[in-house]
């Protein structure tokens, strides 16, 4: 700016061609504006240098934001190569998961399969150890007095039962069972593969096996049935549980109706069911041989009596085996009636040259007919057809 100003000067004379000797005014003013000029130089000057350090500034905050790019930049690589790796492991796993999950499911359905197998086995062996059987009337004989303790009405009746079941053997169509008297010839047959028994005209091909018989259980039964306690059932919650209660107390303990002095009561108002007992026995005997009782609930109602008992089982034994005399004849054809082919079978096998001896039972079932189950003696553990 100052070389601009300088260079208005020329042979004393500005740009206007003044001449500045001969008009003092035009010089003042000339100079007056040359100051004002430099001042706008220096100004001028002042915000090229400011502009200049700005630059300078917003060159290092540039570089310094391009760092600290290029720093995030490969940070934010850093993090990407952690999340395809994190991505990986993540996928491996459930990968490693999803096969797990296979490999539980098919062992779930094995497991499933052996329980519905295990399930199907129990409710056979139930069937087979389930024992129905109707306990026949004992005559009793007192050969003399015995002899009581003080307390032994209160006492209860004991009983002890002993149940055992007889081994049995599944006889289907075309099959008999024999029983011999003597081990030895049982023995002889079963090493003879193939048996020919001659029938009129014709002969008649059988197989002697060995027989399994199906497991047999034996167990002791003790019985304890109380002369205090009475059972009941079907009693109605139709009022508060001590409410029932104590017009339980209070219908039993009426010797009109055959009750007596309660000496406690107890009631489930979930099952409807409760327990009587009395002070003197003999009064939930009597009671008990009735089946019913009326009780003063609102409205009246009759309830169900019986014994109070206690059982429990002791000395359970199982029994599995096979005869030694006792011998399966299978695949056996129906060339005649089954009495007739029975007596011919009976007939062959008790001839000594066709390795036989002395039967003591025999039992043949046709082809035509269900199965049956042939019984064995608990004794002798042979056959009783």
């Amino acid at each position: 700016m100052a070389d601009v100003c300088d260079s208005r000067e020329m042979n004393g004379q500005t740009d206007g061609g003044l001449d500045l000797e001969e008009d003092p005014s035009g010089l003042e003013e000339a100079r007056k504006e040359l100051e004002t000029w430099k001042a706008k130089a220096e100004q001028a000057d002042d915000v090229k240098a400011r502009l200049i350090l700005e630059k300078l500034e917003e060159d290092d905050a540039k570089a310094k934001a391009q760092q600290e790019m290029l720093a995030y930049v490969k940070k934010q690589e850093e993090c990407q190569k952690d999340f395809s790796q994190s991505m990986d492991a993540v996928q491996d796993q459930i990968l490693q998961l999803a096969r797990r999950k296979k490999d539980l499911q098919d062992n779930l359905k094995r497991c499933q399969t052996q329980l519905e197998a295990r399930r199907v086995e129990s409710t056979k062996l139930k069937q087979k150890f389930k024992i129905y059987a109707q306990i026949p009337d004992t005559e009793v004989k007192f050969s003399g007095p015995v002899e009581e303790e003080a307390d032994g009405d209160s006492q209860p009746i004991r009983a002890v039962f002993v149940i055992s079941q007889r081994a049995s053997v599944l006889l289907h169509g075309g099959q008999a069972l024999i029983t011999f008297e003597e081990e030895r010839v049982a023995s002889q047959v079963l090493k003879i593969a193939k048996c020919s028994v001659s029938i009129e005209n014709t002969t008649v091909d059988v197989k002697p096996q060995r027989i399994t018989m199906d497991p047999a259980v034996k167990f002791e039964v003790h019985l304890d049935v109380s002369r205090k306690e009475l059972k009941l059932s079907n009693v109605p919650p139709s009022m508060p549980d001590e409410r029932v209660a104590d017009r339980l107390e209070l219908s039993f303990s009426r010797p009109s109706r055959g009750g007596g002095e309660v000496e406690r009561v107890e009631y489930d108002n979930n099952t409807g069911t409760g327990r009587i007992t009395f002070l003197c026995p003999g009064v939930a005997d009597s009671l008990a041989l009735t089946g019913s009782y009326h009780v003063d609930l609102d409205p009246e109602v009759k309830v169900q009596v019986g014994p109070s008992y206690s059982y429990k089982l002791r000395k359970f034994q199982t029994f599995c085996g096979a005869p030694k005399r006792t011998i399966l004849l299978d695949d056996i054809e129906d060339k005649e009636d089954e009495e007739d082919l029975q007596d011919h079978l009976e007939i062959h096998f008790q001839k000594p040259s066709n390795y036989g001896g002395e039967i003591e039972s025999i039992k043949y079932n046709s082809r035509g007919k269900k199965a049956l189950h042939a019984l064995f003696s608990e004794s002798s553990s042979e056959s009783c057809l």
